[in-house]
């Protein structure tokens, strides 16, 4: 959700800390807001609205202090209002305090503080936590040192929190220090030279560091300008692992692309290259992944799979579930990972778990992963960011290796999971009782994948006509049967996301059990009608939805032949194996929203309220 970014060291920090929020503000864009000590005390300078206005603001009033705090907000506690923008000051002036997450009980914590005389200017959870601290303080030591008493504030605060919380904390008593803490809500730890940063996301240190340190759950790192050091709620001492991001601040830029989200939907073929990239046998007849941790033996055992996700990699999970049971034939289930928690699902104890994320941090995914290991499951997972608390949890893994995936709605890493899942599904398969024919017909079709995509890329003049006649609808079906299917939910999605148009996504023959009823001659239907035995069947469904005027934006592969004038417009995608279909069929129903969406003039990589990665509950 909200992205934070601290820096401690020689430079001026303010430019570097609004340069880090701007890498951020794909994670929260609700308001701005930074604070750095100057003339011996704490000044904050915070808008609601987007980090360009706390630029503009910090520009004409410039900070020279060489350390501070800064946060970009995803609302959660609180309208959108300078007041509520972070960061927050202790009523009594001595603290300074930025937050992402939720602090459950905050509202008993706010009772207390009111009774001891604190006051409060902001509806957030995070005034009430800086308050906290500052009533620690006043309460340690003072022959202890400030800089002591400033680290064990924020750990008795800590103590008390119920809830998640990633914080980055300054006090006015010690100058040219920062506390910063996890708990559920990610928290990196950049060191450069003579300069350490404390940020949300990677994305924020790449300009300046790649020698980084994934702080854990519980940790909590003071920084000097010389110095650092790691410790857990407990007083513990932690030594540090030094980890490196292995991608360029390059890889986070626009370049020549209007948008992230246009940039990333162009960058897939690459995308696709990486994810599969050393993962085929020297035979060239399945899959292989060397993070598993898992034997050929251990595989034999397993008698069904169970997939958490939420969101587009939710549809990811579908696709995968359609192609293993078809080619390993293994039952699978699918859940949202929000849901499997609260549900008390009867599960064997031959069932292997896999849960999927982007970003590995996602909240409802990191507890669906939490509940199946209490319970005595191995977990595997397929995320994209190495060093993630997902990745770190589980037992073993697939990293998508696409790189930083900036705009909002998921393009490349969701056909990434597309790729994963079929290789998991070929890996399985080929276990059991695929041949070694038919598991080198899959590695080529899987090998041959991203120049298909760039195939489709090609057409992105014709889908963005497309686009330009049905911008103005407000309402779309998108309909698409087997494997199919989640593109169709997938496709509804991302139109909902970055447009604002409703959209629904439904298997096609289900089209006439209800939703039928939408269709009008200013309600499109976006039909998925592959070439195949169902194509009969489509193209039925699509005469019923022209006999009620319903336009009709048919995606079809080439050489199929939907009779002539039923389809107002018709993207050809190539025929190929039923393993890579979906993810070939995913790139027009992208573009297509892509293309509405600039259409509208909509802010495409960042939409109205929504975030990157969600990290709270």
């Amino acid at each position: 959700m909200c992205g934070i970014i601290a820096y401690i060291g020689k430079h001026r920090a303010a430019p570097i800390i609004v340069e880090g929020l701007k890498r951020l503000e794909y994670r929260g864009y609700d308001s701005a807001g930074l604070a750095a000590q100057q003339n011996g005390r704490l000044v904050v300078i915070k808008k609601a609205g987007r980090v360009d206005r706390l630029a503009q603001e910090e520009a004409e009033h410039p900070l020279s202090a060489t350390s501070g705090i800064g946060h970009t907000r995803w609302a959660t506690h609180g309208a959108v209002t300078d007041a509520n923008a972070h960061p927050h000051l202790s009523s009594d002036g001595k603290f300074a305090l930025i937050h992402n997450g939720v602090i459950e009980n905050y509202a008993q914590m706010k009772t207390f503080l009111l009774g001891k005389g604190f006051t409060f200017k902001s509806e957030t959870d995070t005034e009430v936590l800086c308050n906290l601290i500052a009533y620690h303080y006043a309460k340690e030591d003072a022959a202890a040192g400030p800089s002591v008493r400033f680290l064990e504030s924020v750990r008795k605060t800590l103590r008390h929190v119920e809830g998640t919380y990633g914080i980055a904390a300054l006090c006015v008593e010690a100058p040219n220090e920062i506390v910063a803490a996890r708990k559920a809500s990610p928290l990196i730890l950049g060191v450069g030279e003579a300069e350490y940063l404390i940020a949300s996301d990677a994305s924020a240190l790449v300009g300046r560091t790649q020698n980084v340190v994934y702080l854990k759950d519980g940790e909590i790192v003071h920084l000097t300008p010389k110095a650092f050091t790691i410790t857990t709620l407990d007083q513990a001492d932690v030594s540090p692992v030094m980890d490196r991001i292995t991608w360029s601040v390059a890889d986070a830029e626009l370049g020549t692309y209007e948008h992230f989200m246009e940039k990333e939907i162009f960058e897939q073929p690459l995308a696709l290259e990486n994810s599969m990239r050393g993962r085929f046998s020297e035979d060239g007849s399945t899959a292989q992944f060397g993070g598993l941790n898992l034997t050929a033996g251990d595989f034999a055992q397993v008698d069904r799979f169970m997939f958490c996700a939420c969101g587009s990699a939710w549809h990811a999970c579908l696709v995968a579930e359609h192609l293993i049971e078809r080619f390993a034939r293994l039952p699978v289930e699918v859940d949202y990972a929000s849901e499997f928690r609260y549900r008390n699902s009867p599960l064997g104890r031959s069932t292997l778990f896999f849960v999927m994320s982007q970003s590995g941090e996602t909240i409802d995914t990191l507890a669906a992963l939490r509940e199946a290991k209490r319970k005595g499951y191995r977990v595997l997972a397929i995320n994209n960011s190495v060093g993630s608390t997902i990745a770190r949890e589980s037992d073993g893994g697939i990293f998508q290796h696409v790189g930083p995936e900036i705009g909002v709605a998921s393009t490349k890493a969701f056909t990434s999971q597309l790729m994963i899942g079929a290789m998991v599904a070929l890996y399985v398969a080929r276990m059991r009782d695929m041949s070694f024919a038919d598991g080198v017909q899959y590695v080529n079709a899987l090998k041959g994948a991203p120049d298909l995509v760039r195939r489709v890329l090609a057409q992105a003049p014709h889908i963005r006509d497309i686009a330009r006649r049905y911008a103005a609808s407000s309402d779309f079906l998108f309909l698409g049967r087997l494997s199919l299917f989640p593109i169709a939910l997938e496709g509804a999605l991302k139109l909902k996301e970055i447009s604002y148009i409703h959209a629904e996504g439904y298997p096609a023959a289900e089209m006439k059990h209800g939703p039928i009823a939408l269709i009008s001659e200013k309600c499109p239907s976006v039909v998925l009608a592959p070439k195949g035995e169902l194509f009969n069947k489509i193209v039925s469904s699509i005469q019923e939805l022209k006999a009620r005027k319903g336009p009709i934006i048919a995606v079809t592969t080439e050489g199929s032949e939907i009779p002539a004038g039923l389809a107002d417009a018709v993207i050809s995608i190539p025929d190929c194996h039923e393993a890579v279909l979906p993810i070939v069929a995913a790139i027009p129903v992208q573009l297509l929203s892509y293309y509405i969406a600039v259409e509208r003039g909509c802010d495409v990589d960042k939409p109205r309220n929504l975030a990157k990665s969600v990290t709270v509950e």
